[in-house]
């Protein structure tokens, strides 16, 4: 399958067909593109022309269009249908999905758009959903799912999976439950092929399943699916029973939402956008670590202050000129050695104390630094610069390094037990400190070495 690629051709197209109400043309030119390639055309068409090609394509086709939409646009289009439209197109979709479109509504809308539903069982799942948080494992879940009785037989058991499995659109897993509908374990489909159809289920399923319970954290979930290689996990209540299950796509857009979140706090932007939302927006989202970088540069501005003596000194003037290596050492090394933690932790792989986590960080800032310091000196040498003043950048370096390392490693550890997100310790603010703790050493060393 070729990737599909948007040109701005066909996208005129479109446009052109659109316009022209074309209606035939354009639904054969859209019969054999995904349905996620279709929700890309959408969203580089305004609201207008995506309403239309919404309205004019089958539900069963714009169901799946509207959960790759992007959710401002979707938001948009949702506003131009009505509730027994929008209650046709999420009766198509898995209970997870439908859940999460609604939930974007108004909660009049979303009543309204409920008592449209045909199936009441669909909607009373929907219902259901709309209950949990959305970054909790009830949250993520569908209601669609396999299960099986333990006190059934063989051939009741694939009578009745026959039945449930009209409504649920890949079957991972079949789960075993009992008379109150708690989990007791898992069925093979091997044994269940294999197996006399009088043979009873209670005797053939196997006990054990991992599960998450609907309170769990969706970033847990992530975790647990991702370690044991689970392509689904079921979903129990308080009390043990079954109500739903998690499958692997739903935990893709968990990790993609977290790693999107990750990468905009380590850029010190401190709420969720996107480039195509408002300037307000925007400088809500920016303004605030700009403030701690300009307080931070500020800060360096009244250290530099504090050691005019050194620049003062003809001799040693060149000193100054080495203050942007310095800072900006610290800052790399900073975000070296956090990023590093916050994705271990992140994977849940930083074991041991942190007192033998930071001994680590110490003994290989100690090797960098070394290196580097080395490098500093022969360059001393080739420019003819003071071996005094060499030695003193050299070991002002050294210093920077470990301290750097120490604050990129503590920071998020911190951040962490105290339940702040430790992404937060790779942007700005590790940089900012760093650059600061940088130059006041800087100079302090040079102050004690140079003898001023």
């Amino acid at each position: 399958m070729t990737p599909f690629k948007l040109s701005e051709e066909l996208l005129e197209n479109i446009k052109t067909l659109i316009e022209s109400r074309s209606d035939q043309s354009l639904l054969d030119l859209m019969e054999d593109f995904h349905y996620a390639d279709i929700a890309e055309i959408i969203d580089d068409l305004n609201l207008d022309e995506g309403t239309y090609i919404i309205k004019l394509l089958d539900s069963e086709r714009t169901s799946d269009i509207l959960t790759e939409l992007d959710e401002y646009k979707r938001e948009q289009i949702l506003t131009r249908l009505s509730a027994k439209e929008i209650a046709e197109e999420i009766g198509e979709l898995d209970t997870d999905d439908a859940a999460d479109i609604i939930a974007e509504l108004p909660e009049e809308r979303v009543r309204e758009i409920i008592s449209q539903i045909e199936d009441p069982q669909h909607a009373k799942d929907i219902v259901e959903l709309l209950r949990y948080d959305e970054d909790s494992a009830g949250g993520l879940m569908a209601k669609e799912l396999v299960k099986v009785n333990e006190n059934w037989n063989v051939l009741t058991c694939v009578k009745e999976m026959r039945r449930q499995a009209e409504n649920v659109t890949r079957v991972h897993s079949i789960y075993v439950v009992d008379d109150e509908e708690k989990l007791k374990g898992r069925l093979s489909l091997k044994d269940l092929l294999t197996t006399s159809t009088k043979t009873q289920i209670s005797e053939i399923y196997i006990p054990k399943v991992d599960y998450v319970r609907v309170g769990d954290r969706a970033e847990d979930v992530a975790r647990m699916m991702s370690k044991y290689d689970l392509e689904a996990v079921p979903v129990i209540d308080e009390i043990g029973r079954l109500v739903g299950r998690i499958t692997i796509d739903d935990i893709v857009d968990v990790i993609k939402e977290e790693a999107d979140k990750d990468y905009q706090l380590a850029a010190g932007i401190t709420q969720e956008v996107e480039a195509d939302d408002s300037v307000w927006q925007l400088t809500k989202a920016r303004l605030p670590w700009l403030v701690l970088g300009l307080l931070g540069g500020l800060g360096s501005v009244f250290i530099l202050e504090g050691f005019e003596d050194v620049m003062a000194n003809p001799e040693y003037r060149s000193l100054f000129f080495y203050t942007p290596l310095i800072a900006a050492m610290a800052g790399n090394v900073g975000v070296q050695s956090s990023a590093i933690i916050v994705q271990g932790l992140a994977n849940d792989v930083v074991k041991g104390s942190l007192l033998d986590r930071l001994l680590k960080e110490v003994g290989l800032s100690l090797i960098n630094g070394g290196a580097l310091a080395l490098l500093v000196i022969a360059f001393g040498f080739v420019i003819n610069q003071p071996l005094a003043v060499s030695a003193t950048i050299a070991l002002s370096m050294m210093a920077v390094i470990v301290v750097a390392a120490l604050i990129g490693t503590f920071v998020p550890i911190i951040l962490d037990k105290r339940g702040v997100d430790p992404a937060i310790a790779t942007g700005p603010f590790i940089t900012t400190s760093n650059d600061i703790f940088g130059i006041f050493l800087f100079f302090y060393i040079a102050k004690v070495i140079l003898g001023f």
